[in-house]
């Protein structure tokens, strides 16, 4: 929409006529100037107000709720303590577990059967022991020795039973510092792929499937 001619809102007065500015009684009148709209007729701007005013109100509580984001989050919701039950390693290393083992229970110098999910912390996906299109899994084989095995990852799984599964956020220096660390993909792509994001943080979804 262009203005071509807009003007003050507010009411006018003359003061060069007395007679125009005043009434009979001596009242003050006021002149009112008309907002001219190129292309829109009054009801059509009025129309056009409203659904500012709506977009504005809309936005306006959008904002609130960025900047304060329990309110979006339902009282119960946000009271609930399970919601964020997580643990933090003084490796900086973050796990949750996602469901509680009923076997076995890995310890450090283990042989364990593993699958898991890589991504990075924006949630893209990296590498994974399980087809994303048919489901299939192959599950890999590793020692919970930090010289095989990147540290993080041992940290995660050294405590879980056989059955468990665990969501873990590892940051760089307790990832991939040494190329050679497993898990690793045998294929050039992937692997490629998965060392290309080893100077950030990365997220593991791992389940225990044995301990060897």
């Amino acid at each position: 929409m262009e203005a071509w001619a807009l003007r003050s809102l507010t009411p006018i007065s003359r003061r060069n006529s007395l007679s125009s500015t005043f009434g009979d009684k001596g009242e003050p009148q006021k002149i009112w100037v008309k907002f001219l709209c190129k292309g829109y007729a009054p009801d059509n701007f009025r129309e056009i107000s409203k659904r500012r005013f709506l977009s504005e109100f809309v936005a306006l509580g959008a904002a609130v709720l960025y900047a304060n984001p329990c309110l979006s989050v339902p009282l119960q919701e946000a009271k609930d303590p399970e919601l964020i039950r997580y643990q933090k390693l003084n490796s900086g290393v973050k796990f949750q577990d996602i469901v509680e083992g009923v076997g076995l229970e890995a310890q450090e110098g283990d042989l364990v059967e593993i699958n898991y999910v890589c991504r990075r912390s924006n949630g893209y996906y990296v590498h994974s022991t399980v087809n994303q299109f048919d489901g299939e899994s192959r599950p890999v084989v590793l020692s919970l020795d930090e010289k095989e095995i990147i540290k993080g990852l041992k940290d995660v799984l050294v405590g879980m039973k056989v059955g468990g599964k665990r969501r873990a956020l590892i940051p760089p220096d307790m990832g991939y510092v040494n190329e050679n660390l497993k898990p690793i993909p045998d294929e050039f792509g992937p692997r490629r792929s998965l060392l290309s994001h080893a100077n950030e943080p990365l997220i593991f979804e791992v389940q225990l499937l044995k301990v060897l």
